[in-house]
């Protein structure tokens, strides 16, 4: 019997009127409010990123947070979003806290994976390096049981899966890995083959959703204004999971929709629209 699917709502697709590096990345809405939503539209996990995490930490601490995603059944958790790992100095100082507060919220929460970010508009790796860094995010993270995932961006310098492989070949790890997101793929040009071959193990995160054929603005403008519901744009879901499914990845999906649009509606309606669509991709086609 094919495991059951189960899906958690990217922390932006259900975070409200909020985006990546906007005016406030703290949701809105309640921490109740959400995990009551994901949860009613069928959700069994939801994504948290740093400053809402922190902000609601403050009120109720993790283990207050930890009891509202237990009442509402959401059993799988991601953190986000550590930048400069990979810096020294200062940046690298800031960025030591910031994942020594993702690392203890992971150990709070269960959280299968910390997403990782490599280095905005850079063309150039020097990957030994980048790899060592890795290396030591890993360390960390595993002392609480949890995966790194490297998200594959291709506005970064780890645009492309060869890249992305060999950093996480040359870090050693085995909770070092990927996430790998339908829009930073497709955008960037990867093939679905190439995800395809992918080893199962260096797979750690999976976001679906879909775009229009249009780049709309700027490639940061557009993923994170202009992304669609799975279904409602060309990347073709289906042929996506059905590849990652063949690189050998068999666990929960994340769902990560961030649009002008869909951040604007309310909030059930948020969790019910992006989960019904994602699951129709997992539906045998209809004759």
């Amino acid at each position: 019997m094919a495991k059951k699917v189960e899906l958690l709502a990217g922390y932006w697709t259900i975070a409200g009127d909020r985006y990546p590096m906007g005016p406030s990345e703290i949701s809105p809405f309640s921490f109740r409010e959400r995990a009551e939503a994901a949860a009613a539209a069928g959700y069994t996990g939801m994504g948290l990123v740093y400053h809402d995490i922190m902000a609601n930490a403050a009120k109720m601490g993790l283990g207050g947070m930890r009891k509202i995603l237990d009442d509402n059944g959401i059993a799988h958790i991601e953190v986000e979003f550590l930048g400069d790992w990979f810096e020294q100095g200062a940046k690298k100082a800031a960025s030591d806290t910031v994942r020594g507060d993702l690392l203890e919220a992971a150990a709070a929460f269960g959280a299968r994976d910390l997403k990782i970010a490599p280095k905005m508009y850079e063309e150039t790796i020097d990957i030994p390096r980048y790899a060592a860094a890795l290396a030591e995010v890993c360390e960390h993270a595993g002392k609480v049981g949890t995966n790194v995932a490297i998200e594959v961006l291709p506005f970064t310098n780890i645009r492309d899966l060869k890249t992305a492989r060999e950093v996480v070949r040359q870090a050693g790890h085995d909770n070092a890995g990927l996430c790998v997101d339908i829009w930073h793929i497709a955008r960037g040009g990867i093939s679905y083959d190439e995800v395809r071959a992918l080893p199962a193990s260096y797979i750690k995160s999976v976001e679906l959703n879909d775009a229009r054929a249009e780049v709309v603005g700027s490639l940061w403008d557009d993923t994170i204004h202009h992304r669609v519901l799975c279904g409602e744009g060309v990347f073709n879901p289906r042929a996506f999971i059905a590849a990652i499914r063949a690189a050998g990845f068999d666990d929960f999906y994340s769902v990560e929709v961030l649009s002008k649009e869909h951040r604007t509606l309310p909030l059930a309606e948020q969790a019910r629209r992006s989960y019904d669509t994602t699951m129709a991709m997992f539906e045998p086609v209809a004759a």
